[in-house]
């Protein structure tokens, strides 16, 4: 009891490092400027009711939009609250499954702890654009974590538990769960003693159930405005705008940057798989292999789907997503590797795998290599870690001090020394100001328009702030991987309002588009117009 006890608190530690310190979180600074919206209009149909996002919600096959709501009808708690919860519930569970995958190769507890504790560094998948531990409470963010927890159950024979928590992924956002699902589904089909098949294919019952939930909650989801259409070809113009807007979903922008980073992190996955595959039992090779695989695999596979078929689905579904868990399962596989070449005294061997596993949140990027202060940051760390490994088995109550320096060093070590910065500081003082003074002074259906602000993020801030309409920004246009007719209105209003300098003409077009308010840069300021409210960074001016 006491042990496990001891285990908790650790996870919970882990939890709050990766929450608090480093890689941290944030709120508005990506996906859930579109998400935020939406929610809030679900949640009470009268807010943001004229705005360009919320008339076509994305979230159809998702339980996200209900669980969050849902959370706040139970208990009262705003939005953030509701998700920042779920986010620090769903990092814990994540970091226990890698605890648990770190058990299943005899680790002792505290070195699986220590394997958990660099994952929870977390890692920035290239290319793609996606996260380990998603700074944002999007669907993801909470998806991701619940599959890493269903790999580590099932790498201990937990196979119904396994089932449940990838049927949890799968209610929560669908695109992420094929890799892990598909690595179970090949575990079922492969010939093993009748009790172990029998436990295995009890396990697909959640997703079945979890399936039927959410066809149902589809065809029950209020405020769809326009149906997405998943057997269909894109057109000229929404290649156009996606490739635009969109990059991160078409490899042939970025293979030529990021494949040396992937195939060299393949390579460490294999690499490391055949090291410790000895210690492996079925299960936990075929997740070692698989996952892997089926992220490297997923780069042709979306070129051919989408750039080459054009097929409409993949930019939702963006199977490339799935190179999250080659750079998870090359991390921890390498982690386990450095333990049981230290074990087997083999103490070169254990420092270079340590450090390929700092070098994924240390340094980003296997390719370029570090050098400089970040490669220093990496085999310091790669080093203590060694030695925590090493004295374990031979001064376990000297090896306690070292541990606990091992674990926690690097949530300080990496931001401060290695100097990744993972995400900008956007909600200043003056942003804050110029929502509480559009709370206060204008009416709930006013439209705001941000001109100033091109690629910027300060617009969907404003938004989720101050619920109050923004006829066009950047981020909103994210959802035209979702929605054609959006992607087309978007576009429009962002090529009639965004693209030109704003002149004391433009504010009466401004005015027979609906617009109420335009915010403007204080160096861009309208000569003999007076702006009804004015700080540092805005002018604000009534149409």
């Amino acid at each position: 009891m006491t042990r496990r006890l001891l285990v908790i608190a650790a996870i919970l530690t882990l939890t709050l490092l990766s929450h608090f310190q480093f890689p941290g979180h944030t709120y508005l600074q990506a996906d859930t400027q579109i998400y935020a919206p939406i929610l809030e209009h679900l949640y009470d149909r009268g807010v943001l009711s004229n705005d360009i996002l919320v008339r076509r919600p994305h979230v159809s096959f998702t339980v996200y939009d209900e669980v969050t709501n849902g959370i706040r009808h139970l208990t009262g708690w705003d939005l953030e609250t509701s998700l920042e919860v779920q986010q620090l519930i769903t990092r814990a569970l994540g970091i226990w499954g890698v605890y648990l995958f770190a058990l299943a190769f005899g680790l002792p507890a505290p070195l699986s702890l220590l394997v958990a504790a660099i994952f929870s560094l977390g890692a920035t998948i290239l290319g793609p654009a996606v996260l380990s531990f998603e700074y944002e409470p999007n669907p993801r963010a909470f998806a991701v974590p619940l599959l890493i927890l269903a790999t580590g159950l099932a790498a201990n024979g937990r196979d119904l538990g396994a089932g449940i928590a990838g049927a949890a992924a799968f209610l929560i956002h669908p695109p992420t769960v094929y890799p892990f699902w598909g690595v179970f589904f090949c575990l079922v089909l492969w010939p093993s003693k009748p009790d172990i098949m029998e436990r295995r294919l009890k396990a697909l019952g959640p997703l079945l159930i979890a399936t039927i939930i959410l066809l149902l909650a589809s065809r029950h989801q209020a405020g769809v405005g326009e149906t997405q259409v998943f057997f269909a070809r894109l057109d000229a113009m929404q290649e156009q705008l996606q490739r635009f807007r969109g990059s991160y979903a078409w490899v042939s922008i970025w293979w030529r940057s990021f494949l040396p980073h992937h195939l060299i992190l393949f390579a460490a996955s294999l690499l490391a798989y055949w090291r410790i595959r000895k210690s492996a039992s079925l299960d936990t090779r075929f997740f070692l292999i698989g996952l892997p695989l089926i992220g490297l695999l997923s780069m042709p596979a979306s070129y051919l789907l989408l750039e080459k078929a054009k097929w409409a689905l993949l930019p939702q579904f963006q199977p490339m997503r799935a190179l999250l868990f080659l750079t998870t399962t090359a991390g921890i596989a390498a982690s386990i590797a450095a333990c049981k070449a230290i074990e087997s005294r083999r103490i070169l061997e254990g420092i270079v795998w340590f450090g390929l596993a700092y070098l994924i949140p240390a340094n980003v990027s296997a390719w370029p290599f570090p050098v400089g202060g970040r490669l220093i940051v990496i085999l310091s760390l790669a080093m203590v870690s060694t030695l925590a490994a090493w004295l374990w088995s031979r001064r376990p109550r000297l090896a306690v001090a070292v541990l606990a320096a091992a674990i926690l060093i690097p949530f300080y070590a990496v931001p401060n020394w290695a100097k990744i910065r993972n995400y900008p500081h956007l909600h200043t003082p003056e942003l804050s100001q110029l929502s509480q003074w559009a709370l206060r002074n204008t009416a709930a259906d006013a439209m705001f328009l941000f001109p100033d602000a091109k690629q910027g993020l300060d617009p969907g801030i404003f938004r989720a702030r101050t619920l109050r309409a923004v006829y066009v920004d950047w981020k909103g246009g994210g959802q035209i991987n979702y929605l054609k007719e959006l992607g087309m209105e978007w576009w429009s209003r962002w090529q009639d309002t965004m693209n030109a300098p704003v002149t004391a003409e433009s504010l009466q077009h401004f005015r027979e588009l609906g617009i109420d308010y335009v915010v403007l840069k204080p160096a861009n300021k309208l000569a003999g117009i007076t702006p009804c409210y004015a700080n540092a960074l805005y002018v604000v001016y009534r149409l």
